[in-house]
């Protein structure tokens, strides 16, 4: 063997176990994770999503029953409960509509530096939370 085939680095895969709690993965790679995991809520909740829409458009009662499906609940589902889900279906959206326009930002301008992934992956969960603390200040009635 040669000099530089011994010093060349040994690279192996992740053991979920063992190396799982201190691996540290870029902010790019969190995006990338959240921006699957937002997709897969969306698709799931996706038939509350329907019943959303059509229960707040319908009619007046049916709005009434819209409505109250937030401050009483519905059913056995508390009204909090409700108001959470409905904040994380906000962030989901928030979320990979922010990383999609990133992705399409960086397809369209070729800007695949390290720097800028860095950069555009700490823009994206700032905005994404901050705007979903926003939007869940009002959802939760603080203004």
């Amino acid at each position: 063997m040669t000099e530089l085939t011994k010093k060349r680095p040994e690279f192996r895969n992740i053991n979920a176990f063992k190396d799982l709690t201190t691996y540290r993965l870029p902010p790019a790679g969190w995006v990338s994770i959240l921006h699957r995991a937002s997709g897969g809520l969306m698709f799931i909740l996706l038939p509350l999503i329907v019943w959303l829409f059509d229960t707040s458009v319908s009619s007046e009662i049916s709005f009434d029953r819209f409505s109250a499906a937030f401050s009483a609940g519905l059913g056995f589902v508390p009204g909090w409960f409700f108001k959470l889900v409905v904040l994380a279906l906000i962030w989901a959206y928030l979320h990979h509509l922010i990383a999609g326009v990133r992705h399409l930002y960086m397809d369209a301008r070729h800007a695949v530096t390290k720097e800028f992934g860095k950069s555009s992956a700490i823009f994206t969960l700032v905005v994404s939370i901050g705007l979903t603390v926003l939007l869940g200040a009002k959802l939760f009635g603080l203004y």
